[in-house]
């Protein structure tokens, strides 16, 4: 606020908002269960941040097929701001290297097995890398196996 950054401002409250939500949410729960209020775990925590980024990403892709270039300059910064939360994503070619011990565990043969596969990887890539990447790189070792 003091820095007078609209953009990271905007970005924040929205993110508050979020991780408010989330908080409500898993405490209407516990409270079912008898717990009391906490604060939200990491984990938790960044699954809604990236979730927030998730949908800028989308917005973006949606807005540059409108060809709403405004709007595509804002959800930009946006991102950019939200991806300074995140830790430090992983390359196609990291990627690909932790992907190599998740096949031979799996013992996955073909693309029948990309869901099984998929969980394994999502659970191991958490927070360190893009779904629709991890799921492109899994498509391509396993589309080369068959």
């Amino acid at each position: 606020m003091k820095a007078r950054d609209q953009v990271a401002l905007r970005t924040i409250r929205a993110l508050r908002a979020a991780l408010m939500e989330k908080s409500i949410e898993e405490r209407t729960g516990e409270r079912e269960k008898g717990s009391t209020d906490a604060p939200l775990p990491e984990p938790t925590v960044l699954a809604v941040i990236q979730k927030q980024a998730k949908q800028r990403r989308d917005a973006i892709s949606q807005y540059e097929e409108a060809g709403r270039d405004d709007l595509v300059q804002k959800e930009r910064e946006e991102l950019t701001v939200l991806e300074g939360y995140l830790p430090e994503q992983l390359t196609d070619d990291a990627i690909r290297a932790e992907l190599v011990p998740i096949l031979d565990a799996s013992g996955a043969q073909g693309m029948a097995e990309m869901g099984k596969v998929m969980g394994m990887a999502m659970s191991t890539f958490s927070g360190r890398a893009n779904g629709a990447d991890v799921q492109r790189l899994v498509r391509e070792a396993l589309s080369g196996m068959s």
